[in-house]
């Protein structure tokens, strides 16, 4: 199993906004796509923002792939979030699930 982790910030105002965006319009998106297996959405206070942590878990690189195209390494952010972030990560960071209790 891979875990794809992503990390953005938003305004406290606009956590919940993005938070709520992820849950109505991307994760429909990603549990239609054959080995997609589940998401956490982190967030915790940082200075006067939030710090937002995405982590898509996936059967394999190849199942990533099928969401994030050719160059899975590039995060995949919409317009629309991007107009609720105050900053994201441009590249994400996979890795493979040791163990899961």
């Amino acid at each position: 199993m891979i875990a794809r982790s992503w990390t953005a910030e938003a305004t406290p105002e606009r956590a919940e906004e993005y938070i709520l965006h992820f849950r109505r319009k991307v994760l429909p998106v990603l549990a239609s796509i054959e080995g997609h297996r589940g998401a956490y959405v982190l967030k915790r206070a940082l200075g006067a923002g939030v710090e937002i942590v995405i982590i898509t878990l996936w059967e394999s690189m190849e199942s990533v792939r099928k969401f994030a195209g050719d160059d899975p390494e590039v995060a995949v952010v919409t317009q629309e979030a991007r107009a609720i972030l105050a900053r994201f990560d441009e590249q994400v960071a996979h890795y493979e699930v040791a163990w899961k209790s």
